[in-house]
């Protein structure tokens, strides 16, 4: 069991560049004493595992070292076929076909007993382009610009440094460095308009797992609001599927308390609430609950109009 866990430790930092002791003891479900032991064994194999203190410390390994083998099997196949096929069914590129297509030929009796279906990724064919064009700023490391409309109705025009493309929050968002800003930003891609590659390089390299670990810290400090909810026992399964919170309270009816926590600049969870429709009622924060009789007493008036 041990030497299974020393072999994921060094595959895993290896994959996310610099991680701390509390990250691995959370990956593997042992004790940062645990973690600082293997980190000690590994460095007495001979794998160069750097050891870094401060604000921005954890443990890394050296770039110049490389696993001579990988343990692959058939089920380690399986997996990567799997998320293959379900990125292709999410973004349609060459490059990820031919890819698909050597895995299949490496493993051509390997059978999936999993389907991943991203088809709703594609979002818009406008998208996809988007995508095809900010991967080509990545491979030739130009930075890019585009106009940004943002949560606000306010129009910026922006030059960034794209690092990567992700999914997450249901969209399309690229993870990228702003040379005004000094840090890594992320944008949705629904919402760029005249996006282009610009001649000009970037200003240093980026590596993926150190960008998004220092877009997610930059993320963690922005401020957050509590929401609390009275729901109907109608609504449980659509609160847990959207809203990612807890039932603090339940009642005889099967009625419950539900609380939240989002970003309070993030707009995605407020349509989600107003989507329950009269499912829920916001009982916390009241700006919020403020916040919504105007919204529905404008759009009654519009159809009052009618």
């Amino acid at each position: 069991m041990k030497i299974e866990r020393l072999l994921a430790i060094t595959n895993y930092l290896l994959s996310h560049k610099r991680v701390t002791a509390q990250m691995l003891a959370g990956r593997f479900g042992v004790s940062t004493r645990t973690v600082m032991r293997d980190i000690n064994t590994l460095s007495l194999a001979g794998i160069p595992v750097v050891t870094f203190y401060g604000v921005d410390g954890g443990y890394e390994i050296l770039d110049s070292f490389k696993m001579e083998r990988q343990l692959v099997d058939a089920s380690d196949h399986s997996y990567i076929i799997t998320a293959l096929q379900g990125l292709q069914s999410a973004f349609e590129h060459n490059e990820l076909e031919d890819t698909l297509e050597k895995m299949q030929a490496i493993a051509p009796d390997c059978e999936t007993q999993m389907v991943l279906d991203f088809s709703t990724l594609k979002e818009n064919r406008s998208t996809n382009e988007k995508l095809l064009l900010l991967q080509q700023a990545i491979n030739r490391c130009q930075k890019v610009a585009f106009s940004y409309t943002n949560a606000n109705n306010e129009e910026k025009q922006h030059v960034v440094e794209p690092v990567a493309t992700m999914y997450k929050w249901y969209s399309w968002y690229l993870l990228c460095y702003c040379p005004r800003h000094e840090d890594y930003r992320i944008f949705k891609l629904v919402r760029m308009g005249v996006l282009s590659i610009t001649n000009q390089k970037n200003s240093k390299t980026h590596n993926v797992s150190e960008a998004k670990r220092k877009w997610e810290q930059s993320e963690q400090k922005q401020d957050k609001i509590r929401v609390r909810l009275l729901c109907k026992s109608i609504a449980r399964a659509r609160c847990e599927e959207y809203l990612n919170g807890t039932a603090i309270k339940e009642f005889d009816n099967k009625d419950f308390m539900y609380d939240f926590h989002v970003p309070a600049g993030e707009h995605f969870w407020y349509g989600t609430v107003l989507a329950l429709g009269s499912t829920v009622r916001v009982i916390e924060p009241t700006d919020l609950i403020e916040k919504i009789r105007l919204n529905c007493n404008e759009i009654l008036k519009l159809y009052e109009e009618v």
